[in-house]
């Protein structure tokens, strides 16, 4: 199902919905828990686990919908988790960096405003967020470009390359960052990914066989051994890396 459907089908539950406000939000929560309690004894275990999974999955697609709406169309989680401040942290001054897979801009702004004498460029293959990052900058050093980061001339080098939740989108990960030093020949690259050991209802979905990924075009959600794995195997060393708020983030060098 795309973006533009589940919103279609979000604005038609909200009139459906309209009726039910006449119920205190105490009483429409105990009506949906009757629901999950019943959900939950009709089955065998292993059944019902499974089930009660996927509808967690729906829960969360309506939190992370609703943080949106809250933060104005920025996710608060921006804030909340303080993430922007790795990489801000770990650019130097007067440095050229490229954010991609920028998203919304949020991260590539971030690092325009605190970095003294930065030029950010941030680049993503979604229109519809390129476009809200476009509309949301009012800054001169930073710009915004559409499309295929491996399609994109190469001509142009950066001192830092930025992969903020993005490697886990990409099938053939090893080939990819191999290919963006030889366009880019950056200094550094910073990287944030999902790590598989931050939950233990990460491995039991696994062991359950069903999707235990925290969104459903990821390819991997890495181990820390597996993250070490790929990015040795990609040309790159670590020079730094942490484990926070259940992500792995790293800060790398190319081997020369």
């Amino acid at each position: 199902m795309n973006r533009q459907v589940k919103e279609i089908i979000l604005q038609v539950i909200s009139v459906i919905a309209l009726p039910f406000r006449v119920f205190p939000s105490f009483v429409r929560r105990s009506i949906l828990f009757s629901f999950l309690v019943i959900e939950s004894r009709i089955s065998a275990p292993k059944k019902t686990l499974r089930n009660l999974f996927l509808l967690k999955d729906k829960l969360e697609m309506l939190i992370n919908e609703r943080a949106s709406a809250y933060g104005d169309g920025e996710h608060p989680k921006h804030i909340l988790m303080k993430y922007h401040d790795y990489f801000i942290s770990n650019i130097s001054d007067d440095s050229t960096v490229l954010d991609i897979g920028c998203g919304h801009g949020a991260v590539a702004r971030s690092i325009a405003k605190k970095v003294k004498g930065v030029v950010v460029t941030g680049i993503d293959n979604n229109k519809e967020r390129l476009n809200q990052a476009k509309l949301n900058n009012r800054l001169k050093n930073i710009d915004f470009i559409y499309g295929d980061i491996l399609e994109i001339s190469g001509e142009k080098k950066y001192d830092v390359i930025v992969l903020s939740n993005v490697l886990e989108h990409i099938e053939e990960r090893v080939n990819f960052i191999k290919k963006i030093i030889i366009l880019f020949s950056p200094k550094t690259i910073l990287v944030r990914v999902p790590l598989f050991e931050r939950h233990w209802e990460v491995a039991m979905r696994k062991k359950l066989e069903i999707n235990y990924f925290s969104d459903s075009t990821h390819f991997i959600e890495h181990t820390k051994e597996e993250f070490e794995n790929e990015i040795n195997d990609a040309g790159l060393r670590i020079d730094d890396i942490k484990i926070l708020w259940g992500e792995i983030w790293a800060r790398c060098s190319p081997n020369i």
